[in-house]
């Protein structure tokens, strides 16, 4: 059974890698303890929204990324990211490169496919949000 859901934007259905992109999108920009039913669903990534772009500060949003993924999307294991794009105006724009699993939120992983995505991400009144995503 392919991974299957809804488009966030268009309504539309959605299978395979064009729901892994939007699930990947979801959950970097969900802040841990905002959901209800699920808590611990999310990542630390918006905790970083408005802090300085240090080199401290990067590696703990790579390592906020890195975990989230791991934890959260079962078809996805992500290898590298790329930050291609930051600057003053607080937009920052990642490659994120790994191996899909087309059905790996069953558990298999027999199938595999390299893939990457494009996230651009900036900070807005509403807090942090995945403004973008590219597959």
């Amino acid at each position: 059974m392919a991974r299957t859901g809804i488009d966030r934007n268009t309504w539309r259905v959605i299978t395979g890698w064009a729901h892994c992109v939007q699930s990947i999108g979801m959950i970097l920009s969900t802040r841990i303890e905002s959901r209800v039913m699920r808590r611990t669903f999310g990542s630390t990534v918006p905790q970083l929204q408005d802090a300085n772009a240090t080199r401290r500060i990067l590696l703990e949003l790579y390592v906020a990324i890195a975990d989230a993924l791991a934890k959260w999307e079962p078809g996805f294991r992500l290898q590298t990211i790329d930050l291609i794009k930051g600057g003053r105006d607080g937009v920052f724009m990642f490659v994120l490169s790994g191996i899909f699993y087309p059905r790996g939120h069953l558990g298999d992983y027999s199938l595999s496919e390299p893939r990457n995505t494009t996230m651009t991400a900036a900070a807005n009144d509403n807090g942090f949000v995945i403004v973008s995503e590219a597959a």
